[in-house]
Protein backbone atom coordinates (compact mmCIF):
# COMPACT_ATOMS: atom_id res chain seq x y z
CA UNK A 1 0.00 0.00 0.00
CA UNK A 2 1.16 3.86 -0.35
CA UNK A 3 0.52 6.54 1.91
CA UNK A 4 0.59 10.18 -0.18
CA UNK A 5 0.71 13.50 1.85
CA UNK A 6 -0.61 16.46 -0.10
CA UNK A 7 -0.57 19.84 1.14
CA UNK A 8 -4.16 20.13 0.98
CA UNK A 9 -4.27 23.70 0.16
CA UNK A 10 -7.31 21.84 1.32
CA UNK A 11 -9.57 22.34 -1.78
CA UNK A 12 -7.40 20.75 -4.28
CA UNK A 13 -10.03 17.68 -4.07
CA UNK A 14 -13.01 19.81 -3.19
CA UNK A 15 -12.35 21.87 -6.37
CA UNK A 16 -8.85 21.67 -8.57
CA UNK A 17 -9.23 25.49 -8.84
CA UNK A 18 -8.70 26.47 -5.59
CA UNK A 19 -6.88 29.40 -4.40
CA UNK A 20 -5.42 28.21 -0.83
CA UNK A 21 -4.44 29.51 1.49
CA UNK A 22 -3.83 26.81 0.69
CA UNK A 23 -4.04 25.85 2.05
CA UNK A 24 -5.10 25.86 2.95
CA UNK A 25 -4.87 21.69 4.16
CA UNK A 26 -2.23 18.14 4.67
CA UNK A 27 -4.19 15.92 2.51
CA UNK A 28 -2.46 12.43 2.68
CA UNK A 29 -3.14 9.57 0.29
CA UNK A 30 -3.25 5.45 1.08
CA UNK A 31 -3.14 3.30 -2.17
CA UNK A 32 -3.81 -0.06 -2.47
CA UNK A 33 -1.21 -1.12 -5.29
CA UNK A 34 -0.64 -4.55 -4.85
CA UNK A 35 -0.96 -5.55 -8.49
CA UNK A 36 1.49 -3.06 -9.53
CA UNK A 37 4.48 -4.50 -6.74
CA UNK A 38 5.76 -7.01 -8.77
CA UNK A 39 6.66 -4.66 -11.61
CA UNK A 40 8.26 -2.03 -10.00
CA UNK A 41 11.32 -0.68 -11.47
CA UNK A 42 13.89 1.54 -10.93
CA UNK A 43 13.27 5.08 -11.66
CA UNK A 44 14.37 6.94 -14.97
CA UNK A 45 15.67 10.16 -13.35
CA UNK A 46 17.03 12.02 -16.20
CA UNK A 47 13.96 11.55 -18.43
CA UNK A 48 12.11 12.48 -14.94
CA UNK A 49 14.63 15.74 -14.72
CA UNK A 50 13.24 16.97 -18.78
CA UNK A 51 9.78 16.22 -17.42
CA UNK A 52 9.93 18.61 -14.71
CA UNK A 53 11.83 21.64 -16.65
CA UNK A 54 9.11 21.06 -19.32
CA UNK A 55 6.30 20.96 -16.99
CA UNK A 56 7.03 24.05 -15.25
CA UNK A 57 7.53 26.36 -18.00
CA UNK A 58 4.20 25.03 -19.12
CA UNK A 59 2.57 25.73 -15.67
CA UNK A 60 4.48 28.86 -15.32
CA UNK A 61 5.65 27.76 -12.20
CA UNK A 62 8.77 30.22 -11.11
CA UNK A 63 10.46 27.10 -8.53
CA UNK A 64 10.19 23.79 -7.72
CA UNK A 65 12.27 21.30 -5.09
CA UNK A 66 11.87 17.55 -4.96
CA UNK A 67 14.07 15.17 -3.22
CA UNK A 68 13.39 11.15 -3.73
CA UNK A 69 13.98 8.57 -1.40
CA UNK A 70 14.96 5.11 -1.90
CA UNK A 71 15.71 2.64 1.51
CA UNK A 72 18.06 4.98 3.85
CA UNK A 73 19.44 7.01 0.56
CA UNK A 74 18.16 10.33 -1.08
CA UNK A 75 18.49 9.27 -5.04
CA UNK A 76 17.23 12.54 -6.55
CA UNK A 77 17.35 15.82 -4.68
CA UNK A 78 17.26 19.03 -7.24
CA UNK A 79 15.58 22.67 -7.06
CA UNK A 80 14.08 24.00 -10.08
CA UNK A 81 13.74 27.57 -11.33
CA UNK A 82 13.83 30.47 -9.14
CA UNK A 83 13.25 31.82 -5.27
CA UNK A 84 10.78 34.78 -6.73
CA UNK A 85 9.96 35.21 -9.99
CA UNK A 86 11.50 38.94 -10.22
CA UNK A 87 15.04 37.76 -9.07
CA UNK A 88 17.65 35.23 -10.50
CA UNK A 89 18.83 33.60 -7.31
CA UNK A 90 17.72 29.85 -8.29
CA UNK A 91 16.11 27.44 -5.98
CA UNK A 92 18.29 24.66 -4.23
CA UNK A 93 17.83 21.96 -1.94
CA UNK A 94 17.73 23.89 1.22
CA UNK A 95 15.13 26.37 0.08
CA UNK A 96 12.58 27.10 2.70
CA UNK A 97 8.72 26.87 1.39
CA UNK A 98 6.11 27.00 3.71
CA UNK A 99 4.72 23.59 3.72
CA UNK A 100 1.12 24.52 5.18
CA UNK A 101 -0.81 21.44 5.62
CA UNK A 102 1.48 18.69 5.62
CA UNK A 103 1.95 20.00 9.29
CA UNK A 104 -1.09 18.05 10.60
CA UNK A 105 1.25 15.22 10.07
CA UNK A 106 3.14 16.19 12.20
CA UNK A 107 0.60 17.21 14.74
CA UNK A 108 -0.72 13.60 14.81
CA UNK A 109 2.48 12.38 15.29
CA UNK A 110 3.35 14.38 18.11
CA UNK A 111 -0.51 12.87 19.67
CA UNK A 112 0.93 9.51 18.89
CA UNK A 113 3.82 10.04 21.14
CA UNK A 114 1.92 11.50 23.64
CA UNK A 115 -0.19 8.03 23.66
CA UNK A 116 2.73 5.81 23.59
CA UNK A 117 3.80 8.06 27.00
CA UNK A 118 0.08 7.10 28.35
CA UNK A 119 0.07 11.43 28.51
CA UNK A 120 -3.17 10.58 26.50
CA UNK A 121 -5.43 8.12 24.58
CA UNK A 122 -6.90 9.14 20.89
CA UNK A 123 -10.61 8.49 22.31
CA UNK A 124 -9.94 10.92 25.86
CA UNK A 125 -12.75 13.55 25.33
CA UNK A 126 -11.15 17.16 24.42
CA UNK A 127 -12.89 19.24 27.35
CA UNK A 128 -10.81 16.78 29.86
CA UNK A 129 -7.53 18.35 28.76
CA UNK A 130 -8.85 21.91 27.12
CA UNK A 131 -12.35 22.61 29.78
CA UNK A 132 -12.91 25.98 27.30
CA UNK A 133 -13.50 24.36 24.13
CA UNK A 134 -16.96 24.38 22.94
CA UNK A 135 -18.82 23.85 20.04
CA UNK A 136 -22.61 24.33 18.72
CA UNK A 137 -24.26 22.22 21.43
CA UNK A 138 -23.32 20.80 24.49
CA UNK A 139 -23.68 17.39 23.63
CA UNK A 140 -21.15 17.73 20.67
CA UNK A 141 -19.28 19.45 22.78
CA UNK A 142 -18.85 16.67 25.75
CA UNK A 143 -17.88 13.93 23.46
CA UNK A 144 -15.94 15.52 20.98
CA UNK A 145 -12.63 13.20 21.53
CA UNK A 146 -8.91 13.49 20.04
CA UNK A 147 -9.55 10.96 17.70
CA UNK A 148 -12.83 13.52 16.46
CA UNK A 149 -10.45 16.04 16.20
CA UNK A 150 -8.15 14.42 13.87
CA UNK A 151 -10.52 12.69 11.30
CA UNK A 152 -12.55 15.68 10.23
CA UNK A 153 -15.84 14.29 11.73
CA UNK A 154 -16.87 17.06 13.74
CA UNK A 155 -20.03 18.03 12.04
CA UNK A 156 -18.64 21.14 10.66
CA UNK A 157 -18.29 21.38 6.69
CA UNK A 158 -15.29 21.83 5.28
CA UNK A 159 -12.70 25.14 6.06
CA UNK A 160 -15.79 26.25 8.75
CA UNK A 161 -14.27 28.89 10.29
CA UNK A 162 -10.87 29.48 8.84
CA UNK A 163 -11.64 33.59 8.67
CA UNK A 164 -11.54 33.15 12.73
CA UNK A 165 -7.68 32.84 11.95
CA UNK A 166 -6.51 33.64 8.71
CA UNK A 167 -4.75 37.11 8.93
CA UNK A 168 -6.51 38.18 12.26
CA UNK A 169 -5.17 39.22 15.26
CA UNK A 170 -6.95 36.31 17.30
CA UNK A 171 -5.08 34.30 19.72
CA UNK A 172 -4.86 30.09 19.09
CA UNK A 173 -7.22 30.03 22.31
CA UNK A 174 -9.57 33.15 20.46
CA UNK A 175 -10.00 31.19 17.53
CA UNK A 176 -10.50 27.85 19.53
CA UNK A 177 -13.28 29.97 21.22
CA UNK A 178 -15.14 31.22 18.74
CA UNK A 179 -15.51 27.61 16.77
CA UNK A 180 -18.86 27.62 19.35
CA UNK A 181 -20.58 30.34 17.28
CA UNK A 182 -20.32 27.94 14.28
CA UNK A 183 -23.25 26.17 12.96
CA UNK A 184 -23.14 22.77 11.98
CA UNK A 185 -23.40 21.50 8.26
CA UNK A 186 -23.56 17.19 9.30
CA UNK A 187 -24.43 15.19 12.25
CA UNK A 188 -21.66 14.65 14.78
CA UNK A 189 -19.20 11.88 13.61
CA UNK A 190 -21.77 11.55 9.99
CA UNK A 191 -19.81 13.27 7.53
CA UNK A 192 -16.35 14.35 6.23
CA UNK A 193 -16.13 18.70 6.78
CA UNK A 194 -12.03 19.29 6.76
CA UNK A 195 -11.14 21.23 9.61
CA UNK A 196 -8.40 23.21 10.34
CA UNK A 197 -9.43 24.74 13.93
CA UNK A 198 -10.08 20.67 15.55
CA UNK A 199 -6.60 20.87 14.25
CA UNK A 200 -5.40 23.27 15.91
CA UNK A 201 -7.56 22.15 18.80
CA UNK A 202 -5.37 18.66 19.13
CA UNK A 203 -2.35 20.81 18.99
CA UNK A 204 -3.13 23.04 21.73
CA UNK A 205 -3.87 19.75 23.93
CA UNK A 206 0.00 19.37 24.14
CA UNK A 207 0.72 22.34 26.24
CA UNK A 208 -1.38 21.33 28.55
CA UNK A 209 0.40 18.04 29.16
CA UNK A 210 3.78 18.81 28.33
CA UNK A 211 4.58 22.39 29.81
CA UNK A 212 5.88 22.88 26.35
CA UNK A 213 4.28 24.47 23.67
CA UNK A 214 3.51 23.11 20.09
CA UNK A 215 6.29 24.47 18.65
CA UNK A 216 8.44 23.66 21.02
CA UNK A 217 7.58 20.12 21.47
CA UNK A 218 7.74 19.46 17.81
CA UNK A 219 11.03 21.00 17.62
CA UNK A 220 12.26 18.78 20.74
CA UNK A 221 10.44 15.51 20.29
CA UNK A 222 10.55 15.28 15.69
CA UNK A 223 13.12 17.64 14.75
CA UNK A 224 16.35 17.51 16.31
CA UNK A 225 15.92 13.70 16.55
CA UNK A 226 15.83 13.51 12.57
CA UNK A 227 18.14 16.18 12.48
CA UNK A 228 15.93 18.48 10.40
CA UNK A 229 17.93 21.89 11.79
CA UNK A 230 16.04 24.08 9.13
CA UNK A 231 12.39 23.47 9.60
CA UNK A 232 10.56 25.81 12.41
CA UNK A 233 6.86 26.66 12.77
CA UNK A 234 6.80 30.18 12.21
CA UNK A 235 7.38 32.45 9.18
CA UNK A 236 9.37 34.96 11.97
CA UNK A 237 11.94 32.31 11.84
CA UNK A 238 12.72 32.70 8.78
CA UNK A 239 13.66 36.38 9.40
CA UNK A 240 17.73 35.84 8.77
CA UNK A 241 17.06 33.26 6.44
CA UNK A 242 17.75 34.66 2.39
CA UNK A 243 17.19 31.21 0.81
CA UNK A 244 13.71 31.41 1.17
CA UNK A 245 11.07 30.65 -1.79
CA UNK A 246 8.47 33.60 -2.14
CA UNK A 247 5.24 32.64 -2.36
CA UNK A 248 3.47 33.44 -6.27
CA UNK A 249 -0.41 33.60 -7.74
CA UNK A 250 -1.75 34.04 -11.01
CA UNK A 251 -3.66 37.47 -11.47
CA UNK A 252 -4.84 38.45 -14.49
CA UNK A 253 -2.48 36.33 -16.67
CA UNK A 254 0.32 36.97 -14.88
CA UNK A 255 2.26 35.32 -11.97
CA UNK A 256 3.34 37.49 -9.64
CA UNK A 257 4.67 37.70 -6.06
CA UNK A 258 3.06 37.95 -2.79
CA UNK A 259 3.50 38.19 0.60
CA UNK A 260 3.65 35.23 3.17
CA UNK A 261 0.79 35.34 6.16
CA UNK A 262 1.28 34.68 9.13
CA UNK A 263 -0.31 31.50 10.47
CA UNK A 264 1.01 31.59 14.09
CA UNK A 265 -2.38 31.53 15.31
CA UNK A 266 -3.50 28.41 13.34
CA UNK A 267 0.26 26.61 13.92
CA UNK A 268 -0.45 22.96 14.75
CA UNK A 269 -2.79 22.69 10.81
CA UNK A 270 -0.54 24.37 8.88
CA UNK A 271 2.60 26.51 10.19
CA UNK A 272 5.82 24.81 8.73
CA UNK A 273 8.50 25.90 7.12
CA UNK A 274 10.87 23.30 5.31
CA UNK A 275 13.37 22.46 2.76
CA UNK A 276 13.48 19.25 0.52
CA UNK A 277 16.72 18.57 2.39
CA UNK A 278 15.23 18.63 5.75
CA UNK A 279 11.52 17.23 4.42
CA UNK A 280 13.40 14.13 2.93
CA UNK A 281 14.10 12.65 6.53
CA UNK A 282 10.43 13.00 7.59
CA UNK A 283 10.42 10.76 4.80
CA UNK A 284 12.61 7.95 5.75
CA UNK A 285 11.53 8.63 9.37
CA UNK A 286 7.63 7.10 8.05
CA UNK A 287 9.46 4.89 5.68
CA UNK A 288 11.16 3.19 9.06
CA UNK A 289 8.11 2.98 10.92
CA UNK A 290 8.85 5.59 13.62
CA UNK A 291 12.11 5.01 13.84
CA UNK A 292 15.75 7.08 13.37
CA UNK A 293 19.18 5.91 14.11
CA UNK A 294 17.38 2.71 15.61
CA UNK A 295 15.44 4.91 18.30
CA UNK A 296 11.96 4.55 17.93
CA UNK A 297 9.72 7.94 18.28
CA UNK A 298 6.65 6.48 17.81
CA UNK A 299 5.36 3.13 18.19
CA UNK A 300 4.42 1.44 14.72
CA UNK A 301 1.12 0.34 16.15
CA UNK A 302 0.40 3.97 16.65
CA UNK A 303 1.94 5.22 13.55
CA UNK A 304 -0.51 2.47 11.83
CA UNK A 305 -3.32 3.42 13.86
CA UNK A 306 -2.76 6.73 12.01
CA UNK A 307 -3.99 5.39 8.71
CA UNK A 308 -6.41 3.50 9.39
CA UNK A 309 -10.04 4.33 7.73
CA UNK A 310 -12.56 6.78 10.26
CA UNK A 311 -14.44 9.01 8.01
CA UNK A 312 -15.94 8.10 4.69
CA UNK A 313 -15.51 11.10 1.64
CA UNK A 314 -17.61 11.49 -1.29
CA UNK A 315 -15.66 11.86 -4.22
CA UNK A 316 -14.74 15.05 -5.31
CA UNK A 317 -15.26 16.13 -8.58
CA UNK A 318 -11.85 16.41 -10.14
CA UNK A 319 -11.73 12.70 -8.58
CA UNK A 320 -14.49 11.97 -11.04
CA UNK A 321 -12.67 13.74 -13.70
CA UNK A 322 -9.21 12.21 -13.40
CA UNK A 323 -9.92 8.90 -11.72
CA UNK A 324 -13.17 7.36 -13.35
CA UNK A 325 -12.30 4.11 -11.39
CA UNK A 326 -11.62 5.07 -8.13
CA UNK A 327 -14.20 3.27 -5.80
CA UNK A 328 -14.28 4.56 -2.56
CA UNK A 329 -12.43 7.63 -0.32
CA UNK A 330 -12.17 8.02 3.77
CA UNK A 331 -9.81 10.18 5.96
CA UNK A 332 -7.72 8.34 8.72
CA UNK A 333 -6.18 10.02 11.57
CA UNK A 334 -4.53 13.19 9.06
CA UNK A 335 -4.55 11.33 6.10
CA UNK A 336 -6.47 11.08 3.18
CA UNK A 337 -7.11 7.23 2.09
CA UNK A 338 -8.36 6.11 -1.39
CA UNK A 339 -7.62 2.90 -3.72
CA UNK A 340 -5.21 4.23 -7.06
CA UNK A 341 -5.93 2.81 -10.52
CA UNK A 342 -4.05 5.17 -13.52
CA UNK A 343 0.15 20.50 0.78
CA UNK A 344 -1.16 25.08 0.65
CA UNK A 345 -1.00 28.31 1.99
CA UNK A 346 -1.14 31.22 -0.14
CA UNK A 347 0.77 31.15 -3.53
CA UNK A 348 2.39 27.39 -2.61
CA UNK A 349 1.76 24.15 -3.28
CA UNK A 350 3.46 20.48 -1.38
CA UNK A 351 3.23 16.90 -1.32
CA UNK A 352 4.92 13.86 0.31
CA UNK A 353 4.24 10.14 -1.20
CA UNK A 354 4.97 7.43 0.62
CA UNK A 355 5.40 3.68 -0.66
CA UNK A 356 6.49 1.95 2.60
CA UNK A 357 6.41 -1.87 1.04
CA UNK A 358 9.44 -0.48 -1.51
CA UNK A 359 10.88 1.97 0.64
CA UNK A 360 10.02 4.49 -1.53
CA UNK A 361 8.95 7.87 -0.79
CA UNK A 362 9.06 11.44 -2.14
CA UNK A 363 8.85 15.08 -1.21
CA UNK A 364 7.71 18.26 -4.10
CA UNK A 365 7.32 21.91 -2.40
CA UNK A 366 6.75 24.66 -4.86
CA UNK A 367 6.06 28.55 -5.12
CA UNK A 368 2.67 29.15 -6.66
CA UNK A 369 -0.52 27.86 -6.69
CA UNK A 370 -0.41 25.13 -9.48
CA UNK A 371 -1.74 21.76 -9.52
CA UNK A 372 1.80 20.32 -10.99
CA UNK A 373 2.83 17.96 -7.86
CA UNK A 374 -0.23 16.17 -8.25
CA UNK A 375 0.55 15.27 -11.73
CA UNK A 376 4.25 14.80 -10.62
CA UNK A 377 3.51 12.21 -7.86
CA UNK A 378 0.93 10.37 -10.36
CA UNK A 379 3.80 10.39 -13.16
CA UNK A 380 6.54 9.35 -10.48
CA UNK A 381 4.34 6.82 -9.22
CA UNK A 382 3.12 5.58 -12.80
CA UNK A 383 7.04 5.39 -13.90
CA UNK A 384 7.99 3.33 -10.69
CA UNK A 385 5.18 0.41 -10.54
CA UNK A 386 5.69 0.28 -14.81
CA UNK A 387 2.25 1.39 -15.27
CA UNK A 388 0.78 2.66 -18.76
CA UNK A 389 2.43 6.11 -19.14
CA UNK A 390 0.16 9.01 -18.87
CA UNK A 391 0.84 13.06 -19.41
CA UNK A 392 -0.40 13.48 -15.76
CA UNK A 393 0.32 17.05 -16.38
CA UNK A 394 -1.31 17.33 -19.15
CA UNK A 395 -4.06 15.99 -17.54
CA UNK A 396 -4.50 17.94 -14.37
CA UNK A 397 -3.38 21.31 -16.53
CA UNK A 398 -6.86 19.95 -19.22
CA UNK A 399 -9.18 19.91 -16.13
CA UNK A 400 -6.96 23.36 -14.80
CA UNK A 401 -8.60 24.94 -18.23
CA UNK A 402 -12.03 23.68 -18.13
CA UNK A 403 -12.54 25.31 -14.47
CA UNK A 404 -10.88 28.45 -15.48
CA UNK A 405 -13.11 28.73 -19.18
CA UNK A 406 -16.52 28.09 -16.99
CA UNK A 407 -15.42 31.07 -14.07
CA UNK A 408 -15.00 33.18 -16.83
CA UNK A 409 -18.50 31.77 -18.25
CA UNK A 410 -20.07 32.83 -14.54
CA UNK A 411 -18.86 36.00 -14.90
CA UNK A 412 -20.19 37.02 -17.76
CA UNK A 413 -23.59 35.52 -17.57
CA UNK A 414 -23.50 37.19 -13.89
CA UNK A 415 -22.86 40.70 -16.04
CA UNK A 416 -25.72 40.32 -18.38
CA UNK A 417 -28.33 39.65 -16.03
CA UNK A 418 -27.60 42.31 -13.34
CA UNK A 419 -28.75 45.71 -13.76
CA UNK A 420 -26.87 48.21 -14.77
CA UNK A 421 -29.71 51.15 -14.12
CA UNK A 422 -30.52 50.21 -10.49
CA UNK A 423 -29.53 52.55 -7.67
CA UNK A 424 -29.41 51.94 -3.91
CA UNK A 425 -31.76 52.03 -1.81
CA UNK A 426 -30.92 54.91 0.40
CA UNK A 427 -28.33 57.31 0.18
CA UNK A 428 -24.71 55.98 0.83
CA UNK A 429 -24.41 57.89 4.49
CA UNK A 430 -27.12 55.31 5.54
CA UNK A 431 -25.32 52.30 4.94
CA UNK A 432 -21.92 53.68 6.92
CA UNK A 433 -21.40 52.55 10.81
CA UNK A 434 -20.37 49.25 12.68
CA UNK A 435 -21.51 46.33 12.05
CA UNK A 436 -20.74 43.27 14.47
CA UNK A 437 -20.06 39.31 14.04
CA UNK A 438 -21.18 37.04 17.15
CA UNK A 439 -18.24 34.80 15.43
CA UNK A 440 -15.91 36.95 13.63
CA UNK A 441 -15.64 40.36 15.32
CA UNK A 442 -16.63 43.83 14.10
CA UNK A 443 -16.28 45.27 10.18
CA UNK A 444 -16.62 48.91 9.49
CA UNK A 445 -18.24 50.90 6.27
CA UNK A 446 -17.02 54.45 6.22
CA UNK A 447 -17.58 57.09 3.22
CA UNK A 448 -14.68 59.02 1.83
CA UNK A 449 -14.87 60.97 -1.15
CA UNK A 450 -18.41 59.78 -2.03
CA UNK A 451 -17.51 56.01 -2.07
CA UNK A 452 -18.37 53.35 0.83
CA UNK A 453 -15.53 51.44 1.87
CA UNK A 454 -15.41 48.35 3.55
CA UNK A 455 -13.14 47.27 6.43
CA UNK A 456 -12.57 44.00 9.44
CA UNK A 457 -10.90 44.90 12.65
CA UNK A 458 -9.78 41.65 13.20
CA UNK A 459 -8.00 41.39 10.26
CA UNK A 460 -6.98 45.37 9.22
CA UNK A 461 -5.60 44.14 5.85
CA UNK A 462 -8.79 43.07 4.42
CA UNK A 463 -10.29 46.48 3.46
CA UNK A 464 -11.68 47.06 0.06
CA UNK A 465 -13.48 50.22 -1.67
CA UNK A 466 -17.50 49.39 -2.45
CA UNK A 467 -18.42 49.67 -6.13
CA UNK A 468 -22.24 49.88 -6.68
CA UNK A 469 -23.37 46.67 -8.60
CA UNK A 470 -26.81 47.07 -8.75
CA UNK A 471 -29.42 47.82 -5.60
CA UNK A 472 -28.43 46.79 -2.35
CA UNK A 473 -24.98 45.37 -3.50
CA UNK A 474 -21.53 46.39 -3.92
CA UNK A 475 -18.48 44.51 -5.11
CA UNK A 476 -15.75 44.30 -3.61
CA UNK A 477 -11.40 43.55 -4.15
CA UNK A 478 -9.59 43.02 -0.82
CA UNK A 479 -6.20 43.83 -2.70
CA UNK A 480 -3.67 42.68 0.05
CA UNK A 481 -4.96 38.99 -0.86
CA UNK A 482 -4.52 38.34 -4.46
CA UNK A 483 -5.40 34.86 -4.38
CA UNK A 484 -9.18 35.97 -3.67
CA UNK A 485 -11.40 36.65 -6.42
CA UNK A 486 -13.72 39.47 -6.69
CA UNK A 487 -17.17 39.59 -3.99
CA UNK A 488 -19.92 41.42 -2.62
CA UNK A 489 -21.12 43.20 0.04
CA UNK A 490 -24.83 42.94 0.39
CA UNK A 491 -26.81 45.39 2.65
CA UNK A 492 -30.51 44.51 3.85
CA UNK A 493 -33.26 46.88 4.25
CA UNK A 494 -35.91 46.37 6.90
CA UNK A 495 -39.71 47.95 6.28
CA UNK A 496 -38.58 51.06 7.99
CA UNK A 497 -35.67 51.64 5.28
CA UNK A 498 -33.12 50.96 7.69
CA UNK A 499 -29.83 49.07 7.05
CA UNK A 500 -29.88 45.67 9.23
CA UNK A 501 -26.94 43.50 7.86
CA UNK A 502 -24.56 43.23 6.08
CA UNK A 503 -23.76 39.71 3.98
CA UNK A 504 -20.45 39.03 2.76
CA UNK A 505 -19.78 36.85 -0.11
CA UNK A 506 -16.37 36.14 -1.82
CA UNK A 507 -16.89 32.93 -4.08
CA UNK A 508 -13.99 30.72 -3.38
CA UNK A 509 -12.83 26.88 -2.32
CA UNK A 510 -11.20 27.96 0.85
CA UNK A 511 -13.23 30.37 2.89
CA UNK A 512 -16.84 30.97 3.71
CA UNK A 513 -17.26 34.37 4.12
CA UNK A 514 -21.37 34.10 4.04
CA UNK A 515 -20.23 32.66 7.85
CA UNK A 516 -19.94 36.05 8.55
CA UNK A 517 -23.10 37.66 9.52
CA UNK A 518 -22.87 40.93 10.60
CA UNK A 519 -25.61 42.61 12.62
CA UNK A 520 -25.91 46.58 12.08
CA UNK A 521 -25.23 47.97 15.36
CA UNK A 522 -27.71 50.67 16.31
Amino acid sequence: MIFFLKNRILSLKKNIMTYKFIVIFLISFLISLNPFISNSQELNLTELDKYINKSITEWQIPGLAIAIVKGDSVVFIKGFGVRDVSKPEKVDENTMFGIASLTKAFTSCAIGILKDEKLLTFDDKARKHLPYFALYNSYVSDEMTVRDLLCHRSGLKTFSGDLLWYSTNYSRKEVISRAKFLKPEYGFRTEFGYSNIMFLTAGEIIPVLTNQSWDEFLKARIFEPLKMSSTNTSILANKDNKNIATPHVKKYGKVISIKYINWDNIAPAGAINSNISDMSKWVKFIINEGTVNGKTLISKSTLNELFESHTPMPLSESDKYLFPDMHFHSYGLGWDLFDYHSGGLDGMISHICIVPEEKLGFVILTNSINYLPDALMYKILDDYFNAPEKDWSKMYQSFFDYNETKKTKDKADAEVKRNKNSKPTLNLENYVGSYTSELYGDATITLNNGTLNLKFEPSPDFYSALKHWEYDTFTINFENYPSLPEGTAHFLINAESQVTELQIDVPNPDFDFTELKFLKVK
